[in-house]
């Protein structure tokens, strides 16, 4: 009896040791320090909002961070512009704060490559033609229903997950016809955009497929792709938009996955993550992965000179300078190359003007900046997507099980929508003439209130145009 005890017992603690070697729980701790480190330089330095409030609505509730909280230590370090954070007194990530480039972690063994903070003299970006969509004072509401549409979304629920709204932007025919904001937070104020960064790289991608230096469906410029008999070859610029490239690098959040450590832990994140193998033929599986965002990130940057200065140019004269978008911040990793999955500020007006962009074709004041055809390539639902990815957008277009739920919310069935965590979203009618806008810190953990969400562009687009026909 008692031999088989002990046989029991080395088994278990066999199992065990061969848990701790293949999950590795300090990845996910590392992937949580870093996390934690850059959000809370980006939004103190970048965002200027208050820390504390800030490790309040985004760490003290997320699943998993909460769970390390009663060793994570944090300090803010105004002098130096950083944020150091440490886990149990052994594990330490740093992210510091540079005028104009925003926040980076920095690792001890790599250093950051030099990003100039400002574009070089006589590259500034061009005076916008757009015409501008609002006057200098927030637009309060003249309409009954949509002033009720905006108080109903700042609102918080009687019970259940809080949604924490920090701006709201209605436009309609190109001007805002509604606007509110949170206290503390305001016109000016940059906010995080999470995945609706991946967005803003569809449309560097289409800047450069319109400029002849990418096309979509050739072989991704990956190095370390290239040889023929590399299966990964076959990996189009179109699969990663649609992330159906194969790559195993599903996105689960876990901390212990591919994704969250390619932007957590890594200085060279585009290349980490292009060492990834096949679990696919490309195009043959859908799975949200950010790291084929950052590939695309860096596909992006060699395209146009291969530094991180060439990438601020480009997205300065041919997108941010063009759409009047005014407060920028598009962050980048120890490589230079821009966390595209992730990481861009931009006040709640500028990420309108973003949407306002689709919404009007890819066209600003009669200056095409995004390829013909090129909107409806990015609304067009990925096939085997069933919660209605598109290519850099989510889609109300199409059969997709929760695109078909969005409409049946509310949401026009032509409307398509930039995403990101905690609620961060741009909703495109082009039918319509109508965008959306709705920034906050949801803590509903599961759809970041798409319920409010649908309602919010329901009431506004009943407001506007009238019963749906």
């Amino acid at each position: 009896m008692l031999r088989s005890l002990l046989v029991v017992l080395c088994l278990v603690l066999a199992g065990l040791v061969a848990a701790v070697i293949v999950f590795r729980p300090d990845k996910a701790v590392h992937v949580a320090a870093g996390f934690v480190s850059h959000t809370l330089c980006s939004e103190t330095f970048v965002a200027g909002l208050d820390p504390t409030q800030t490790a309040a609505e985004i760490f003290q509730n997320m699943p998993g961070i909460r769970r390390l909280l009663p060793v994570l230590r944090y300090r803010v370090d105004r002098a130096e512009k950083s944020v150091t954070v440490t886990l149990g007194d052994r594990f330490e990530t740093r992210a510091v704060d540079r005028d104009g480039i925003g926040c980076r972690l920095v690792y001890a063994t790599v250093p950051n490559v030099t990003i100039a903070a400002a574009s070089p003299p006589g590259d500034a970006a061009p005076a916008s033609s757009a015409p501008d969509i609002a006057g200098p004072a927030a637009v309060e509401p003249s309409d009954e229903k949509l002033r009720a549409a905006l108080d109903r979304a700042f609102a918080e629920p009687e019970s259940g997950a809080r949604r924490k709204t920090k701006a709201v932007i209605v436009l309609h025919d190109g001007r805002v016809v509604a606007e509110r904001y949170a206290r503390g937070v305001g016109i000016d104020t940059p906010l995080l955009g999470w995945s609706m960064t991946k967005s803003v790289i569809n449309a560097l991608v289409g800047i450069l497929v319109r400029q002849g230096k990418l096309a979509g469906s050739s072989p991704a410029p990956v190095a370390a792709w290239r040889s023929p008999s590399d299966p990964r070859h076959a990996i189009t610029i179109e699969h990663l938009m649609r992330m159906t490239s194969g790559l195993a690098l599903d996105e689960t959040n876990s901390g212990f996955d591919p994704s969250s450590r390619t932007i957590f832990t890594q200085p060279d994140m585009a290349a980490f993550a292009e060492s990834a193998s096949l679990t696919a033929p490309p195009g043959t599986r859908y799975h949200y992965s950010s790291p084929s965002t950052i590939i695309l990130s860096r596909i992006v940057t060699d395209a146009v000179g291969g530094r991180a200065e060439d990438v601020r140019r480009l997205a300065e004269r041919e997108l941010f300078g063009p759409l009047g978008m005014r407060r920028v911040t598009l962050e980048f990793d120890a490589a230079g190359t821009p966390v595209g999955s992730s990481y861009m500020y931009a006040t709640a007006r500028d990420w309108a003007r973003f949407g306002l962009l689709y919404a009007n074709d890819g066209v600003v004041a009669g200056r095409r900046i995004l390829p013909e055809g090129w909107v409806d390539f990015s609304a067009s639902p990925t096939e085997g997507s069933r919660d209605g990815y598109a290519a850099g957008f989510f889609t109300n277009r199409g059969p997709a099980e929760y695109s078909r739920n969005r409409v049946r919310g509310g949401m026009p069935a032509d409307s398509f929508f930039a995403s990101g965590t905690q609620g961060q979203r741009i909703v495109i009618a082009p039918a319509e003439r109508l965008v959306v806008v709705r920034l906050g810190r949801s803590q509903d953990w599961e759809s970041f209130d798409m319920r409010g969400l649908m309602r919010l562009v329901a009431d506004a687009n009943l407001a506007l145009n009238g019963p749906a026909r």
